[in-house]
């Protein structure tokens, strides 16, 4: 859309003329020019600058006018600013609408509580993406690694945890939870894949569990991606590349009436590609995703959307170090060729919102998810089985619903403000098959190792305060979780048929303060308690075992806007942990471990000297040790210590633009005694876009210097054919050679 013009109303008196009148209540309603959602905290300046007021939770504000003429002007961060000259004459109410601004970082507030998910809004505008792992990149401070060639979940690494597939991270996707509890493969599955990145408009995230309305897997700390609620344009996008790659989006606008105030789009993504790898990756993936959104009232918003994919792959594995170095197979061979899988999931969620008073509003989500998951995997080789070989297959089906419901209601004193928010929900996993199975070559069952049914139940409370005073917000907060077990092992002939329940309580409490010392200089303390469930195979089984171990920790850091071309956001952090999950190669799981103790830094730059060049860089370090164990045994296997993403972006010529992006992996201990590390690596991709109004072309090179690099690895103890004995040492799977991508977008 076009920027909003400046609304001028002339005045009908002579030019020097003042009307005197009696103070005239105005009512004005201040929404987005885009989606027509109501902006909260607009300030009005009014009374010739003198006074001002700022639009409450439904997008209104009210004022007094003294006398006449008199100009409002209209501000808000991201927003251009519209000045309006009014006279008597003028209706009392009237509504406004602000148009967006191109994100800038010297547009950004370090003050105020969106600040960190326009941080990533900056930086999701000057570098696209086209893939799930592009969208986690751009969460600050969290590190990724793929060892299915894009089939399985990634591998998430924040905070010194490498978090597996999820253990610690929690994510989400527009409030519903991502993270699959009790998986076939590993707790807290997270596979994003259902996403269509081009759907993505901002990322909301943060680190530690400092949160009350994040609770379960939220640890090192959370994601929320947030998707468009309509489209500008729709759009056909073809990409093809390296390794027989092929990728089509379709992105189509169903509805956009602005009258009524309703808007509706479709999105479709097919993928294919071969891999690298010498055995056919064939790798195929369909995503569809539909969104629709009304206001139903000025008060009542009502929001559903779907979506649905189906994946399946074949995968090269992880391999040993030895078995290249010694010339037994190449970086792109594989010791077991039939590993694979393939997955599917579908999601159905709404969202509604009633705005009962400027002050006050109540939201509700509710979702349901059918997911199914088949994988094939062999991590030992001829370690178990000398014969036929150790190929797992692990598989997962079951529907996920739940609820949540969030209340907000906002005090105004003389000197401060206050928010109260509170919220109820529950999710519930009806898990109707999970397997464990000892297979040769997918197709023969050798032993059924686990076989089990069950039913997981999270129900969920939190209430706490927002009290803004002077400088200070205060924020304390209670979240409290319950969890129900029920488990039937379908091996156990003996067990009753009603099978084993458990239940248990997690209560965590969080206290925050910041201290807005100026508009460029921010303070903060982050305090609080969060958890991530432990396995229901883990806590049926094993009465003693800990069900819902916790954390403890705590951040200090300050944000800083020493002039508008820079922002630097460095922070010092300390975290405790009940109990550690570690991930067990040779039995294709993760089990529980000891108490651990991580430390570390953060350090994040977003600087753009040029409104046309941009560059930002996160730079992380961890300290992570097991308490209890002696000094010297006592490292976290696989914790990553020096982590670093960045890019820099150049806008040139009217319409290219040239990104290069790099991440970076330090050295790692694979084993509690540090006897074995893992390899750093240093991986850059570059990004050459053109793009006009209607249409674009862009060329991406991934691993710009074609460095050798291995990326997902693990310390495993696995047997070769021939072998005598088993031995334990590094397993990776061989990082993306030089690659190049060709894309081109239509918009109509």
């Amino acid at each position: 859309m076009k920027i909003t013009k400046i609304i001028v109303a002339f005045l009908a008196l002579s030019f020097n003329a003042k009307v005197l009148a009696q103070e005239t209540e105005k009512k004005l309603l201040i929404k987005d020019a885009d989606d027509k959602f109501p902006i909260a905290d607009v300030l009005v300046q009014y009374d010739h600058g003198n006074s001002h007021a700022h639009s409450g939770e439904d997008g209104t504000v009210q004022f007094s006018i003294k006398s006449f003429p008199d100009t409002l002007v209209i501000t808000h961060k991201g927003y251009d600013e519209v000045k309006w000259a009014i006279t008597n004459d003028e209706d009392k109410n009237k509504v406004v609408f602000l148009q967006h601004k191109p994100f800038q970082i010297s547009e950004v507030s370090i003050n105020h509580n969106s600040f960190l998910t326009a941080i990533t809004k900056v930086d999701l505008n000057k570098f696209p993406v086209n893939s799930a792992q592009d969208l986690l990149r751009k969460v600050p401070g969290l590190f990724i690694a793929q060892h299915a060639g894009g089939g399985k979940a990634e591998q998430l690494f924040l905070r010194g945890f490498d978090a597996d597939h999820g253990t610690d991270v929690s994510v989400n996707v527009d409030g519903m939870p991502v993270n699959v509890v009790s998986h076939a493969h590993g707790q807290g599955y997270s596979d994003l894949h259902f996403v269509i990145p081009e759907t993505v408009n901002n990322i909301d995230f943060g680190k530690g569990a400092y949160y009350m309305d994040r609770g379960d897997f939220n640890t090192a700390g959370y994601v929320d991606f947030k998707t468009y609620d309509h489209l500008q344009n729709s759009m056909i996008k073809l990409e093809g590349g390296s390794f027989n790659s092929k990728r089509i989006l379709g992105m189509f606008n169903i509805l956009n009436d602005t009258k009524e105030r309703k808007s509706a789009y479709l999105a479709a993504e097919y993928n294919y590609t071969d891999g690298a790898f010498d055995v056919k990756q064939n790798f195929n993936r369909i995503n569809i995703f539909g969104k629709y959104n009304q206001w139903i009232t000025d008060n009542d918003y009502f929001n559903l959307q779907f979506s649905n994919f189906n994946s399946s792959w074949n995968a090269s594995g992880q391999i040993p170090e030895r078995a290249v170095n010694n010339g037994i197979i190449d970086r792109w061979q594989s010791i077991d060729p039939t590993e694979g899988g393939e997955t599917s999931r579908t999601n159905v969620e709404m969202n509604y919102k009633h705005i009962i008073s400027p002050s006050e509003n109540i939201e509700a989500m509710a979702f349901y998810s059918k997911y199914n998951f088949n994988l094939y995997s062999d991590f030992t080789f001829y370690l178990k089985d000398k014969d036929y070989g150790d190929e797992i297959q692990q598989t997962d089906g079951r529907n996920m619903y739940g609820m949540e419901v969030k209340h907000t209601k906002n005090f105004s004193f003389d000197n401060s403000s206050l928010d109260w928010i509170s919220g109820i929900g529950f999710r519930n996993d009806d898990i109707n098959t999970l397997q464990l199975n000892h297979v040769y070559h997918r197709d023969l069952l050798l032993d059924r190792l686990a076989d089990v049914q069950g039913t997981e139940t999270n129900l969920h409370a939190f209430s706490g305060l927002v009290w803004k005073t002077g400088k200070f917000t205060i924020n304390p907060a209670l979240r409290i979780d319950h969890f129900i077990f029920n488990l039937h092992d379908l091996l156990n002939v003996e067990q009753l048929p009603s099978g084993q329940s458990k239940e248990e309580t997690r209560l965590s409490p969080k206290l925050n303060f910041s201290y807005a010392q100026n508009d460029n200089i921010m303070w903060f303390l982050k305090t609080g308690m969060g958890f991530h469930s432990n396995d229901i195979r883990v806590v049926v089984a094993n009465k003693n075992e800990n069900t819902l171990p916790y954390s403890l920790g705590g951040d200090f850091g300050v944000r800083l806007h020493p002039f508008k071309s820079l922002i630097i956001t460095p922070t010092l952090w300390y975290m405790y942990l009940q109990q550690e999950f570690v991930y067990v190669g040779d039995e294709a799981v993760v089990e529980p471990s000891g108490k651990s103790r991580r430390f570390g830094a953060d350090l994040g730059i977003r600087f753009q000297p040029l409104e046309n060049f941009y560059l930002n860089a996160d730079i992380n370090y961890s300290h992570a040790r097991f308490i209890e164990e002696e000094n010297g045994q006592d490292y976290v296997p696989l914790a990553p210590v020096v982590t670093s993403t960045g890019s820099v972006n150049w806008d040139f010529m009217h319409g290219f633009s040239l990104g290069l992006q790099y991440r970076y992996l330090g050295e790692r201990p694979a084993v509690e005694d540090n006897s074995i590390r893992t390899k750093a690596y240093f991986v850059n991709d570059l990004m050459l876009s053109y793009n006009r109004q209607k249409w674009g072309a862009n060329i991406q090179v991934n691993n710009l210097f074609n460095v050798k690099w291995n990326e997902a690895q693990f310390a495993t103890e696995t047997q070769l054919k021939g072998e005598a004995e088993p031995i334990t040492d590094l397993t990776y799977t061989p990082g993306n050679p030089f690659g190049v991508r060709v894309g081109l977008y239509y918009k109509f």
